[in-house]
């Protein structure tokens, strides 16, 4: 008896001081993806997620982040788009609070595409490059066929006119949280 009581003490002090704790969960929410392009939602944070073809080991998976202040993922959206409507001569730069991203747009095979190149941490020395999209693959990435595109338009909030705010009333010279546009020198 006195070694189960002993027993029973012992696993007891020792999950006590256990140094293992189980988390909280917090979910992630895919909103669209498309090959190895992804656009994620956690809490107010938007991630696009993409395999870095930059590299030489192709399993290497880049991501950048920003909030969805003043409708920043459905102006980014719009940016995109507007892009394939007519091509800028330049890469259009976006200044996100931790890296810098260039949309550059080329035609392949006669269609327009698009692709991310990210300069992490702000720094040209350290860059990804996503795979080129086109506009049904951007549209699939921002949830436009599945309608998850909703999660994010609706946090939009309210603009100046005090209208309800959505893709059409999303700042494009505000793109991506605290993002500034600039010209490519």
């Amino acid at each position: 008896m006195r070694k189960i009581i002993l027993l029973i003490t012992c696993m007891f002090g020792i999950s006590v001081f256990s140094q293992i704790k189980v988390l909280k969960n917090e979910s992630l929410v895919e909103i669209g993806k498309d090959n190895s392009v992804g656009l994620y939602k956690k809490e107010d944070k938007y991630t696009v997620n993409y395999q870095d073809l930059n590299t030489s080991n192709l399993n290497t998976i880049r991501a950048f982040s920003f909030q969805n202040l003043n409708g920043d993922v459905s102006g980014l959206y719009k940016l995109i788009t507007d892009g394939f409507i007519s091509a800028p001569e330049e890469n259009i730069v976006l200044e996100l609070p931790n890296d810098i991203i260039e949309l550059h747009y080329e035609k392949n095979y006669g269609q327009p595409t698009v692709q991310f190149i990210q300069y992490i941490n702000k720094n040209r020395k350290y860059v990804g490059k996503s795979q080129f999209l086109t506009q049904k693959q951007v549209d699939k990435v921002f949830g436009r066929t599945n309608g998850k595109y909703s999660m994010y338009d609706k946090a939009s909030g309210i603009n100046q006119d005090g209208k309800k705010g959505g893709a059409s009333t999303a700042s494009t010279t505000n793109p991506a949280s605290g993002a500034k546009k600039k010209a490519k020198k």
